[in-house]
């Protein structure tokens, strides 16, 4: 058992990635033990508020800049991909055309119910395309709301026949099947960063990881599991 670890708080949108590839592969490196902490970015938010500690968070960039000027994170996040939005079905059903916003709208009329995290960033955007596409009274008083979680799970139940949400979530529930990105005209891409808790900040083993995480070893990974990855830093 490794002797030294440290608690990463990630959104959803990286699990696969982590649990499947990149934990081990660090843990058999450096002797290093990662303890996830898996919420949406809201979530995780909220449990920073209850005092809740961590030493590497990764959370869509934009919510580092009050941490920051808090002092709960250390300056310079690195960021490390990028996510679109997809829809998925159970697998096995027909899968409806979604290359246009026109198709998108036929299909999302169409179904019994769209399923989506509430408070999730891919959950947040559906509800307000929603409305920019005037399907607010349409599309969302049938629609299954998560708190949170991978939508993905409410086809295998029944509760709905689309699911909405990160790419790379859609992937983590084999009962489902990715139908395909949102189109391009309503896309809405994710930027994820690394961010150092500022206590963290001097501890070589923290270091070393996000060092890992965002290196050539770790881009891979992350194209395996449906993810972009962000050309900074080492990654590549």
């Amino acid at each position: 058992m490794p002797d030294r670890s440290l608690v990463m708080m990630s959104g959803l949108v990286t699990r696969k990635a982590f649990d499947d590839h990149l934990f081990g592969a660090f843990t058999e490196r450096t002797g290093v033990e990662v303890i996830p902490v898996y919420d949406p970015t809201v979530q995780l938010l909220r449990r920073l508020d209850a005092g809740e500690r961590f030493d590497v968070m990764i959370a869509a960039t934009p919510s580092f800049d009050a941490l920051i000027t808090n002092g709960v994170v250390a300056e310079g996040p690195r960021p490390i991909v990028r996510s679109g939005i997809g829809l998925a079905v159970a697998r096995g059903a027909d899968h409806p055309a979604i290359a246009t916003t026109d198709d998108l709208v036929t299909a999302l009329t169409a179904a019994r119910s769209v399923a989506y995290s509430r408070t999730g960033q891919s959950g947040l955007y559906f509800v307000d395309l929603m409305k920019r596409l005037g399907l607010e009274d349409v599309v969302l008083p049938r629609a299954t709301a998560l708190e949170k979680g991978f939508t993905a799970t409410a086809l295998a139940s029944g509760a709905a026949d689309l699911a909405v949400q990160q790419l790379s979530e859609l992937l983590f529930v084999p009962e489902a099947e990715i139908v395909g990105p949102l189109p391009e005209q309503v896309q809405k891409w994710t930027e994820f960063s690394a961010g150092t808790a500022t206590a963290s900040a001097q501890n070589a083993d923290v270091a070393a990881f996000v060092d890992f995480i965002t290196g050539p070893e770790a881009a891979q990974a992350y194209r395996f599991t449906a993810l972009e990855p962000v050309p900074s830093g080492q990654l590549s």
